[in-house]
């Protein structure tokens, strides 16, 4: 029977250390666990907040747009949006131009709810950009953009 190769304990130590991967998963699971607490208050995630406020514009949007800015698929909003929908904080109506496709609108119950939402996220997030080493945040924001693209 052959041995089967197997890394090397320094290759682990080489991964949990360097891995940009694991620190960006690590860093967003801390951040939606700190955001999640401070919106739990008013019954939101972070995530329903991140949603809401990108409804938060002129015109509603449609699904694609919503999703893509958010870093989601279409299944993933759907479900988010359901429970938005259901303590009706948003609407969805048919778009005019195509009825097939759905557009979004924050009811005014949820442009209440955002207007209670946005000082608790202003504070968390100053508090979560002191921690930067370096205080720039705006290089951090830009490395995360070039990462996400």
């Amino acid at each position: 029977m052959a041995t089967v190769a197997k890394p090397s304990f320094e290759t682990t130590l080489e991964v949990r250390d360097s891995c940009l991967c694991l620190h960006v998963q690590r860093a967003a699971r801390a951040l939606a666990r700190r955001f999640d607490d401070a919106m739990r208050p008013l019954g939101l995630t972070n995530g329903q907040f991140s949603l809401m406020m990108s409804l938060n514009r002129p015109e509603p949007p449609g699904m694609a747009a919503v999703a893509s800015l958010l870093g989601m698929d279409r299944t993933t909003l759907t479900a988010v949006l359901k429970a938005l929908r259901r303590r009706s904080l948003v609407k969805v109506t048919a778009d005019p131009a195509d009825g097939r496709a759905r557009r979004m609108t924050l009811t005014a119950k949820g442009r209440k709810l955002l207007v209670r939402a946005v000082p608790i996220w202003r504070a968390n997030h100053t508090a979560v950009e002191a921690l930067l080493h370096d205080g720039d945040a705006d290089r951090f924001r830009n490395n995360l953009r070039a990462l996400s693209r």
